[in-house]
């Protein structure tokens, strides 16, 4: 039974909008423990949202209690639907709301890959969750992921860039498209220096293969993890070890791209074997090499952007979905190096 939203003239006060739901044991979901589900909502739109029975009356702006209203319908779908409620649900609703129904998928192979869809919801299905996309971008990069066998993600951190491009290669698997997942990172710390870290090879390389590691965990039990990584079906593995390889019908990840050379990118990318698809994920603004080496991802981006089967999908502070304070810091670290620039740019006219 669909939501109602009742009518100006039946609401018990002007200035408030009031949803009436059928099923109460699906509005105490809804609500969340604690009303912590309305409370995140009350926080990120200015209203105040109050229970009176089986309705919710949202007072605020106008356009904030349409809003409101919007996602509160949304998420009740999505609960009679069977599905629950996380915090990561109500921020991708607050930040997509409508929008979801935009998408323009294609019919046929490329969206079946997507999996199950809540009308055009973009829904990634891996062993342990169904990951989605929780801004425009981070579902146009996923969409790119599906149709291109290359696809570069650049932008800020906390934007998923990585953890998307896991999921996808996890669920691509799942579905028989990939026979194996490969993941690698520069691991620009160790560098030639590796040979002085204590342990074999594995124990010196997993440091900075770390968050590789935790994104597959997400996706698939521990166990099973561990198996395909005994088995060879997981490789992950510092970038340097992907010189002389033909990558072969197997989903690759390079993460943290900017720290790779120009040298090394060129390498990596001519890995592209047949029926395989190949990730760059890589951020700009924390180039880790040393002084005067050029970063493999800026020349990437500049050489390859105009061809076409070939995705470059650029993420902003916008696309955060971590705690909302990174978003806060990547702008004002932003901000602060425009500012320099503008002083640099300002210093050098004066002298000339």
């Amino acid at each position: 039974m669909p939501v109602t939203a009742l009518t100006a003239s039946a609401a018990p006060a002007a200035g408030e909008t009031v949803l009436e739901f059928p099923d109460n044991f699906l509005l105490i979901d809804l609500c969340g423990e604690h009303d912590r589900h309305i409370a995140q909502l009350e926080d990120r739109l200015s209203v105040q949202v109050a229970r009176r029975g089986n309705r919710l009356a949202i007072h605020g702006e106008p356009d904030s209690q349409t809003r409101a209203a919007e996602v509160l319908r949304a998420l009740y779908q999505r609960l009679e639907s069977g599905r629950g409620i996380e915090p990561a649900d109500i921020d991708r609703e607050l930040r997509m709301g409508r929008s979801l129904g935009d998408a323009g998928l294609q019919d046929g192979d490329q969206a079946e890959l997507f999996g199950d869809r809540m009308g055009d919801r973009v829904e990634i299905k891996t062993r342990r969750k169904v990951v989605e996309p929780r801004t425009q971008t981070q579902r146009a990069y996923v969409r790119a992921l599906y149709d291109h066998e290359l696809a570069f993600g650049i932008g800020p951190a906390g934007t998923g860039k990585t953890y998307l491009a896991v999921a996808v290669g996890v669920s691509l698997f799942l579905g028989g498209h990939v026979d194996r997942i490969v993941l690698s990172r520069p691991a620009v710390e160790a560098g030639e220096r590796l040979g002085f870290l204590p342990g074999d090879a594995k124990e010196k390389v997993d440091p900075y293969m770390q968050p590789l590691y935790d994104a597959l965990h997400d996706f698939l039990p521990a166990r099973q993890v561990q198996k395909m990584i005994e088995e060879k079906i997981i490789e992950i593995a510092p970038l340097a070890f992907m010189r002389g390889r033909t990558l072969s019908h197997a989903f690759v990840v390079l993460d943290e791209a900017q720290n790779a050379t120009s040298m090394q990118m060129k390498m990596f990318l001519t890995r592209l074997g047949e029926g395989s698809r190949m990730v760059v994920t890589g951020d700009r603004t924390q180039i880790d090499l040393p002084r005067g080496v050029s970063s493999g991802l800026l020349e990437a981006e500049r050489l390859l952007a105009d061809i076409p089967r070939i995705s470059f999908t650029r993420f902003t502070s916008a696309d955060v979905v971590r705690h909302p304070l990174v978003a806060a810091i990547i702008e004002a670290y932003d901000a602060d190096a425009a500012a320099s620039s503008r002083r640099e740019a300002g210093a050098a006219a004066a002298g000339g």
